[in-house]
Protein backbone atom coordinates (compact mmCIF):
# COMPACT_ATOMS: atom_id res chain seq x y z
CA UNK A 1 0.00 0.00 0.00
CA UNK A 2 1.23 3.04 -1.16
CA UNK A 3 1.05 6.76 0.97
CA UNK A 4 -0.84 9.02 -0.64
CA UNK A 5 0.67 13.00 -0.16
CA UNK A 6 -1.64 15.95 0.03
CA UNK A 7 1.18 18.97 -1.75
CA UNK A 8 1.87 21.43 0.74
CA UNK A 9 0.65 19.65 3.68
CA UNK A 10 3.31 18.96 6.78
CA UNK A 11 3.81 14.94 7.24
CA UNK A 12 6.93 16.05 9.85
CA UNK A 13 6.49 18.21 13.03
CA UNK A 14 9.15 20.88 13.77
CA UNK A 15 11.66 19.19 15.71
CA UNK A 16 12.05 16.28 12.90
CA UNK A 17 13.14 19.18 10.48
CA UNK A 18 15.49 21.01 12.51
CA UNK A 19 17.08 17.46 12.54
CA UNK A 20 17.21 17.71 8.97
CA UNK A 21 21.12 18.18 7.86
CA UNK A 22 20.56 19.30 3.93
CA UNK A 23 18.70 22.68 2.55
CA UNK A 24 16.19 23.34 0.22
CA UNK A 25 16.26 26.47 -2.16
CA UNK A 26 14.23 27.63 -5.51
CA UNK A 27 16.26 28.30 -8.57
CA UNK A 28 14.75 30.17 -11.20
CA UNK A 29 16.18 30.02 -14.74
CA UNK A 30 15.60 32.05 -17.84
CA UNK A 31 14.93 30.97 -21.16
CA UNK A 32 18.72 30.36 -21.86
CA UNK A 33 19.66 28.78 -18.96
CA UNK A 34 16.66 26.36 -19.11
CA UNK A 35 18.41 25.84 -22.45
CA UNK A 36 21.47 25.01 -21.28
CA UNK A 37 20.22 23.10 -18.84
CA UNK A 38 17.99 21.05 -21.49
CA UNK A 39 21.26 20.56 -23.61
CA UNK A 40 23.38 19.48 -20.38
CA UNK A 41 20.81 16.78 -19.16
CA UNK A 42 21.27 15.24 -22.73
CA UNK A 43 24.63 15.00 -22.45
CA UNK A 44 24.14 13.75 -19.05
CA UNK A 45 21.50 11.49 -19.93
CA UNK A 46 19.65 12.48 -16.77
CA UNK A 47 16.17 13.37 -17.63
CA UNK A 48 15.56 15.14 -14.02
CA UNK A 49 16.40 18.55 -13.34
CA UNK A 50 17.25 18.83 -9.97
CA UNK A 51 19.73 15.43 -10.43
CA UNK A 52 21.16 17.14 -13.49
CA UNK A 53 21.77 20.44 -11.95
CA UNK A 54 23.70 18.60 -8.93
CA UNK A 55 25.54 16.51 -11.12
CA UNK A 56 26.86 19.94 -13.16
CA UNK A 57 27.60 21.30 -9.46
CA UNK A 58 30.03 18.61 -8.94
CA UNK A 59 31.30 18.81 -12.11
CA UNK A 60 31.89 22.19 -11.76
CA UNK A 61 33.58 22.12 -7.98
CA UNK A 62 36.15 19.52 -9.35
CA UNK A 63 37.02 21.55 -12.22
CA UNK A 64 37.25 24.54 -10.50
CA UNK A 65 39.32 23.22 -7.90
CA UNK A 66 41.43 20.92 -10.57
CA UNK A 67 45.40 22.23 -10.28
CA UNK A 68 45.88 22.79 -13.94
CA UNK A 69 42.37 25.14 -13.75
CA UNK A 70 43.49 26.44 -9.91
CA UNK A 71 46.70 27.78 -12.08
CA UNK A 72 44.68 29.09 -15.29
CA UNK A 73 42.09 31.01 -12.57
CA UNK A 74 45.44 32.49 -11.05
CA UNK A 75 46.32 34.04 -14.55
CA UNK A 76 42.99 35.01 -15.20
CA UNK A 77 42.09 36.92 -12.22
CA UNK A 78 46.15 38.75 -11.29
CA UNK A 79 45.94 39.76 -15.30
CA UNK A 80 42.07 41.30 -14.43
CA UNK A 81 43.41 42.91 -11.36
CA UNK A 82 46.36 44.08 -12.83
CA UNK A 83 43.75 46.02 -15.66
CA UNK A 84 41.98 47.66 -13.48
CA UNK A 85 44.77 49.32 -11.10
CA UNK A 86 45.38 50.57 -14.34
CA UNK A 87 42.30 51.69 -15.53
CA UNK A 88 42.17 49.53 -18.66
CA UNK A 89 38.63 49.00 -19.51
CA UNK A 90 36.92 45.97 -19.38
CA UNK A 91 36.67 43.79 -22.59
CA UNK A 92 32.90 43.21 -23.44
Amino acid sequence: MVLEKIPFVPYRDETERDKDKSKVFTVRLNEEEQGRLNASKRVLQQPKDSTALKMLAEIGYNVLHDQLTGKILETVFKNKDKNERLGIMKVE
